[in-house]
């Protein structure tokens, strides 16, 4: 376990952009504009010599219907039902010659499905009025291309009041008339899509913020916990060994850790349950552990720390690393002195009077050049 071990994600942040502005671009390019046509609409009615006019930009054509001048008779489909989704369905058009168009209810089929039935029985037009409960609303048709078909979408409210008095026996007549062009830049899968995107990069921001909040709190704490190990562990008894000092005595105790018995010079520790070590070698043990070798003495408790066992045994030792820094390093230079001397002792030669040294083993010894 590494101590605090921040991630703040810059490089997943950085790749992820790139990849989000690839998706951006290739949305821009294959995302193209939508275009709808309104339709400018003549209904009358005929009521016993007088003939009401309805005239108004009241409807939208179809994506792929004909933009082209229609008019004819209106006539809804026979039946209560009239969706037209039925292939039997069937209408009371002109006896004359006339043209008709179809005036149909949305819903129950696909809208392919009632212009293909009106178209069949001779419409030269359809009108679709919008499903039940949705008022004025108008939204964009898609639907199968019909070569001479217009087909125009106009609200529900409309439809009904046609419909209405066309069964109170009133005839009435439609003229269609192309109006204006709008394009609608923003289709609905670049309205997903910009949705998806939104909530995707509203995560990710909320995310690295929560992660750099949490690094931010957990770095606090461990400073506060180096700062509460540093002054634990001043409160424990250190001393330098003397001659004359009881640890030194012939029957005197050994480091428990190291195996060792101790020295003049060397450092100890006293912990709180009075147990003696070296320093060097207890304090990384207290940090590994937390308790004495000896008595099982929970250290680091009775100095008042609390640890969490999460924190992990190598978080402490990066905490004190300072501390056992300079313990380590002194004992290096102790051992070092120590191989140093042994060496010296171990190679040492001895010099005669005329300046010649010699070995100081047998087995060591020079043989003069012949």
């Amino acid at each position: 376990m590494k101590l605090l071990k921040i991630d703040t994600g810059q490089n997943t942040s950085s790749s992820w952009l790139i990849k989000f502005s690839f998706l951006w671009l290739f949305s821009l390019n294959c995302c193209k504009a939508d275009a709808v046509w309104t339709a400018y609409m003549n209904i009358s009615f005929r009521v016993g010599n007088r003939v009401l006019s309805v005239i108004g930009e009241t409807g939208v054509f179809g994506r792929s219907s004909p933009l082209k001048r229609v008019s004819g008779v209106l006539v809804p489909p026979d039946g209560k039902t009239k969706n037209a989704c039925s292939p039997n369905t069937s209408f009371s058009r002109p006896k004359n010659s006339e043209m008709w168009v179809a005036l149909i209810e949305r819903g129950g089929c696909n809208l392919t499905q009632k212009i293909k039935v009106a178209t069949e029985q001779g419409a030269c037009a359809v009108i679709i009025y919008n499903f039940p409960g949705s008022g004025n609303q108008l939204t964009p048709m898609s639907h199968q291309p019909f070569k001479d078909t217009v087909v125009v979408l106009i609200s529900n409210l409309k439809g009904m009041k046609i419909l209405h008095l066309i069964q109170m026996g009133v005839p009435g007549t439609v003229t269609v008339e192309v109006g204006r062009k709008y394009v609608i830049w923003m289709n609905h899968y670049f309205v997903s899509f910009l949705i998806v995107t939104t909530a995707t990069l509203t995560y990710f921001t909320f995310y690295h913020i929560h992660r750099l909040w949490v690094a931010r709190s957990q770095k606090r704490r461990w400073q506060k916990l180096a700062t509460d190990l540093k002054k634990a562990f001043a409160h424990l008894q250190v001393r330098v060994l003397k001659e004359g000092d009881e640890e030194l005595n012939a029957s005197g105790d050994s480091c428990i850790v190291c195996l060792e018995p101790y020295k003049p010079n060397d450092t100890i520790r006293i912990l709180t349950c009075k147990h003696v070590f070296h320093k060097n070698c207890i304090d990384p043990w207290i940090l590994s552990r937390g308790t004495c070798p000896i008595c099982k003495c929970d250290v680091l408790k009775a100095l008042g720390i609390q640890v969490n066992i999460e924190d992990g045994v190598e978080s402490l030792q990066v905490l004190m690393a300072d501390e056992l820094a300079e313990s380590l390093s002194s004992r290096e230079e102790e051992t070092n002195n120590e191989v140093t001397t042994a060496r010296t002792s171990d190679g040492e030669h001895h010099t005669s009077r005329d300046g010649t040294s010699k070995p100081s083993s047998i087995g060591e010894a020079v043989y003069p050049s012949p």
